[in-house]
């Protein structure tokens, strides 16, 4: 499964979400909970990081069983709000285009 997720930085908390961000996946991975798929990162006019990646089937439930992956989101917690793709001004737009993030 596929998923879209867009994190807004909390105030003065930018270069630690996107320290979190190039952690996110490569965690997952080293516990088998996402694809080999590569995963994406942008970012929108107002700081939102947006990030893809793969779950391989069923890792979602295993993912909020891990204690590993609870400190990690945690840490998001601290760093952004989650919020839907929606609140993006990109997202009206027909092609929405977004700042490429190296990962």
């Amino acid at each position: 499964m596929t998923v879209i997720v867009a994190y807004r930085p909390k105030p003065g908390r930018e270069a630690e979400l996107e320290a979190l961000v190039r952690e996110h996946v490569p965690c997952l991975r080293t516990l088998g909970l996402v694809t080999e798929r590569p995963a994406q990162a942008m970012r929108a006019k107002d700081g939102t990081i947006v990030e893809i990646f793969e779950w391989q089937d069923g890792a979602i439930e295993a993912a909020h069983n891990s204690s590993r992956v609870a400190e990690l989101w945690e840490r998001f917690g601290n760093a952004c709000d989650y919020v839907p793709l929606r609140e993006l001004p990109e997202a009206e737009a027909m092609f929405a285009q977004f700042e490429s993030m190296a990962l």
